[in-house]
């Protein structure tokens, strides 16, 4: 190996491969994000209520779209709004370990020689595709092509392996198995794919690099491994996050503490488990037999672990919310997003979703602001007229954030239907701002009122009142609408506009009878009743536009438990 071209070979082929692997990963993870996200997202909200069904569809889910770390992320969104508790997510969790065991099933059969005619009938049909649905197909197939090449290439590469010194005293150093721990997880964590590091362990043991043993020992690192990269991207990101994360890692090492001592039984059974090529001898044996015996050890290891640790999900979610509590919630926290996660740009359906909790947020401030606006125009001072315009600054930036979001999100391969959802948040986004603005604005009503010395009488706070609460009610119906698709409640805000108009006109008949009574400052008083009544009548003709904007739910699966507006508001 002093020879430098072939050293230059046996890493290029090493590392190229590995390049290969992943990237090839990549493309087939993305494509299937954007083609089965929707259908996942609905499947994972229907069918997690048992315990056992949630951990089989954990399981289906992340088999199907080969990224647990997508499996996380729609947890984390039914536990910020409420559609999911910490203990139903943790079987959940559990089967999306299994789901990750099927790419290591796939890569264990013969399937390298089909590597270059899958690149290359993927990359025709995504050249030639129109439609989007058959173009996200062809990725995946040129993806899964290049994931096979890719383990084709390691395997040429890793060749010459097998009589370099200072490779073999190496794996001499991982003959203990806490040492081989170590290392497949920090080599995952680097590389942040376990189906990566399944890959290049079936490979080395089909060259006869590794012993079974050790191929065990690094499978369970990389089990671990995959955990720090999820809790690496939880840095920072809402409390659900980083506790699902802690599931996941907790399970995880829990269950190599389990196996770690078990690790040549553990051999014995993946042996008894898989086929035995007799007729085979020597690497060629080893090459036949070692790729179905890592991958089937690699799911009895997961599906044991399920079967363990289902009956404890209650208690798992318990330890996790004690180690990791809720924080409260700062001032300077309000005015940033707690759900627009970058990350999640590459799944539109999600990122979606996700811009639609963050709409939840706003929508829970602005009607806030809209409750508490009438009794302060009436009789408030002030120090309330201050304070209710400081919560107007959070709904600003909130506003702020989230069409830059979907600005971002824009720029994505997005379906026709998600394009349309995505115009009807931005107009969603935006009327509730205008609202925010609007009592903000015309506060100086308000003022006016103090510095006038204008004093609302009882009867007439009692039916300004009355007017505020049928647009509050207006208001708290088309919220729900949206968050439902529920056209019903749309109709309903709509067919309030006559009942609002007349009482609009009561109270101005009311106004004018009033001008005639014996009062201290009469003039002043109506002009400033007025004003009020037409600041809210505007903010009924908002609403009513608010709730016209239905996400575009004739196209796609209606989830009634997903709300694009949840109902904390």
């Amino acid at each position: 190996m002093s020879n430098p071209l072939a050293s230059l070979e046996l890493w290029g082929g090493l590392f190229g491969g590995l390049a290969l692997f992943l990237f090839g990963m990549d493309i087939m993870t993305k494509a299937l994000k954007v083609s089965a996200g929707d259908y996942m997202k609905d499947l994972l909200a229907r069918f997690t209520r048992n315990r056992f069904v949630g951990a089989g569809m954990g399981a289906i889910i992340t088999s199907i779209i080969q990224s647990s770390s997508v499996t996380t992320v729609l947890l984390v969104g039914f536990i910020s709004a409420g559609l999911m508790s910490m203990s139903q997510s943790v079987p959940v969790i559990i089967g999306a370990n299994i789901g990750t065991t099927i790419t290591a099933q796939i890569l264990a059969f013969k399937v390298t020689k089909l590597a270059l005619l899958l690149i290359a009938v993927g990359f025709f049909l995504s050249f030639v595709s129109k439609k989007n649905k058959w173009r996200q197909y062809s990725l995946m197939t040129m993806g899964l092509g290049l994931v096979f090449y890719g383990m084709s290439v390691m395997s040429n590469g890793m060749k010459p392996l097998r009589s370099y010194e200072p490779f073999i005293n190496f794996m001499v150093t991982l003959e203990s198995p806490i040492v081989a721990v170590l290392i497949g997880t920090a080599f995952t964590a680097v590389i942040q794919s376990s189906s990566a590091t399944t890959g290049i362990l079936i490979v080395m043991d089909g060259q006869g690099l590794l012993g079974l043993e050790t191929a065990i020992a690094l499978t369970f690192g990389s089990n671990i491994g995959t955990c720090i990269t999820a809790g690496l991207a939880a840095i920072g990101k809402p409390r659900e996050a980083v506790r699902t994360a802690a599931v996941h890692t907790l399970f995880n090492v829990l269950g190599v503490i389990i196996w770690i001592g078990l690790i040549p039984q553990l051999a014995d059974l993946a042996r008894w488990l898989s086929p035995v090529h007799e007729e085979l001898s020597g690497v060629a044996r080893l090459a036949a037999e070692s790729p179905r015996q890592i991958a089937n050890i690699h799911t009895f290891f997961n599906l044991a672990n399920a079967v363990i640790f289902i009956g404890f999900t209650t208690q798992i979610a318990r330890i996790v919310e004690w180690v990791i509590p809720d924080k409260p919630i700062l001032v300077d926290e309000e005015l940033l997003p707690k759900f627009l996660d970058e990350s999640l740009l590459t799944t539109p359906s999600i990122a979606l979703d996700n811009v639609s909790r963050e709409i939840s947020r706003m929508a829970a401030y602005t009607r806030s602001i809209v409750d508490e606006a009438m009794p302060m125009a009436i009789k408030g001072t002030i120090s309330d007229v201050k304070k209710l315009a400081e919560k107007d600054k959070i709904i600003d930036s909130l506003h702020h954030h989230i069409i830059e979001y979907l600005s971002m999100i824009s720029s994505s391969d997005l379906s026709k239907p998600q394009s349309r959802r995505l115009i009807d948040l931005i107009q969603v986004a935006n009327g509730l701002e205008r609202i925010g603005d609007r009592i903000a604005t015309d506060l100086v009503v308000s003022i006016k009122r103090i510095n006038e010395k204008v004093t609302v009488s009882e009867q007439t706070a009692r039916v300004l009142m009355q007017f505020h609460s049928e647009v509050v009610k207006a208001l708290d119906r088309a919220i729900t609408a949206v968050a439902n698709g529920d056209k019903k409640l749309v109709k309903k805000v709509r067919s309030m506009k006559s009942d609002v108009t007349k009482m609009n006109k009561e109270i101005t008949r009311y106004e004018i009878q009033r001008l005639t009574a014996d009062a201290p400052n009469r003039i002043a008083t109506y002009a400033r009743e007025v004003e009020i009544v037409d600041i809210f009548d505007n903010i009924f003709r908002i609403v009513r536009r608010i709730a016209r904007f239905q996400t575009s739910q004739k196209d796609e699966p209606v989830d009634k438990k997903v709300p694009s507006i949840s109902e904390e508001s």
